[in-house]
């Protein structure tokens, strides 16, 4: 059931950090990471991860908010 809701809120949101859509479900990082695997596995969602500025100033250090995922299948 959370699968089916995570690919509408993807859908809706085209792109989203790792953290965003764990707070957003209220579950762990490394358990949503194994939710999008299964979209990623059948092709319909593709991991952009970020990068931190060099300066050390402004962006957070868990590698969850760097992680943006994208749903990649045209809606009809």
């Amino acid at each position: 059931m959370i699968l089916i809701a995570l690919k509408n809120y993807l859908q809706i949101n085209h792109r989203a950090s790792l953290i965003d859509m764990a707070n957003h479900f209220n579950v762990a990082p490394a358990a949503m990471k194994g939710m999008l695997e299964h979209w990623i596995r059948k092709g319909k969602v593709r991991c952009l991860e970020g990068s931190r500025c060099q300066q050390g100033c402004c962006c957070p250090t868990e590698v969850a908010y760097l992680e943006i995922y994208e749903w990649i299948e045209k809606t009809s």
